[in-house]
């Protein structure tokens, strides 16, 4: 893992119409064992060595997993979870999300804890956990759907707080793969079903709320992905098969 960000030194006053744009500077902070990391250190060098009027030396801070657990303690303001998942009777990998809870408290506040399982039990005694749950619908060029916790046929459901709660906000687009968001049956209706995107679905703006995206495991998704289907339905059974914070 690593986040990256772009600064622009700010320019002096000027009179001129169209002042010189001044060069970015990249800074790459990650765990240094992580591939991803190393990946964003290979991409900020390579800019600054294509495009040298543009970019500046980048700022490379490799941290250590302790190091790095407590940068992320100071920085976020959103949290994370894990998905451990089977295709059949193999475990595959863990699928890990960053939860915008700045953004959408609520609904990340009931997948964070249909993740624990620490509500226990719902009042009409439907187990509140999505570890033992599947994922039952893969949608070509679209998305990957699960977490009816009820009978896993993508009919059921039930959030942390009922049945169902209220669309919180649209404030996150789906505008890239591995956007999380929260399956509905229309206006005010989500419970526990999620889906994945795997590609840009601007169609499903101000229809459903996002409220996370995937920041490890792609090529646990492009797996699920793959998965043969018949009527979009896995014909090998996709398991959540372990679920929880991460950086708890």
């Amino acid at each position: 893992m690593a986040s990256s960000q772009c600064f622009r030194p700010r320019s002096v006053p000027c009179r001129s119409l169209s002042p010189p744009e001044q060069p970015l500077q990249v800074k790459v902070v990650g765990l240094f064992k992580s591939s991803t990391f190393q990946i964003a250190k290979s991409t900020a060098e390579s800019l600054k060595i294509n495009f040298p009027s543009k970019f500046e030396d980048p700022i490379i801070v490799p941290l250590q997993e302790f190091a790095w657990d407590q940068y992320l303690q100071e920085k976020k303001r959103h949290d994370f979870v894990f998905l451990d998942v089977s295709i059949g009777f193999g475990p595959i990998g863990r699928l890990v999300f960053e939860l915008y809870c700045d953004a959408c408290p609520k609904t990340c506040k009931n997948f964070q804890v249909l993740c624990t399982g620490k509500a226990g039990f719902s009042q009409s005694g439907i187990r509140l956990h999505y570890a033992g749950s599947i994922f039952h619908r893969v949608v070509r060029n679209g998305w990957i759907q699960g977490g009816d916790i009820v009978a896993g046929r993508g009919d059921g459901g039930e959030s942390i707080y009922g049945p169902t709660f209220e669309d919180e906000n649209f404030a996150i687009p789906h505008n890239k793969r591995g956007v999380l968001g929260m399956v509905n049956k229309g206006r005010h209706s989500n419970g526990s079903q999620f889906y994945i995107t795997l590609q840009p679905a601007p169609y499903l703006d101000k229809k459903y709320v996002a409220f996370g995206q995937l920041i490890e495991g792609t090529e646990i998704l492009q797996q699920l992905e793959l998965v043969p289907t018949e009527n979009e339905r896995p014909i090998q059974q996709c398991t959540i098969i372990g679920s929880g914070e991460y950086y708890a």
